[in-house]
Parts: C-alpha cells; structure tokens; sequence
C-alpha cells in the first residue's frame, strides 16, 4: 500500500488502517468503525452513493482506495451491516 508511483497521501495510514480493520473482522460480522481524521471521512464519503462517476485514476491514494472499495463490497455482498 501507497506504493511510490501512485503516490502518497496524508490519507495513506487511516485508509491503511480502515482497510485492515476491514480485513480482521469478517464479512458475515457488523462493524461500527469510528474514527475522526476528517480526510478519511471525506475519503470514504465520496465513494457513496449513486450514479456516481468517480475514478480513481491519478487520485495519489487508488491504490489503498481499491483495497477499501474491495473490502466494502464484499461487506455489502454479504450484507453486513458496515
């Protein structure tokens, strides 16, 4: 994660840390993650909703952004609340 060519973000350790903690609970569990560095909840905000026309491509975090995206999708395909 936050390999050189795509850059580094101030935002590398929490999206880091949401998507290990993503990991170490599993998908058929609830998870309530709190956390209050606002650059991770904007972060996460912006992959919400719908009809959404969001790419990743040149965002200096993408790389830790897929992981995250990776792991809430299968939470929603479980349907686990997260």
């Amino acid at each position: 994660m936050g390999r050189e060519q795509e850059g580094s973000s101030s935002k590398d350790p929490e999206l880091a840390d949401f998507v290990l903690a993503l990991r170490g609970t599993a998908v058929t569990k609830p998870i309530f993650y709190l956390y209050g560095n606002q650059a991770l909840l904007k972060a996460v905000k912006r992959w919400m909703g719908e009809d959404l026309k969001l790419t990743l491509v040149g965002a200096p975090d993408a790389d830790i952004s897929r992981e995250a995206i990776k792991e809430l999708r299968k939470r929603a395909t479980a349907g686990a609340a997260t």
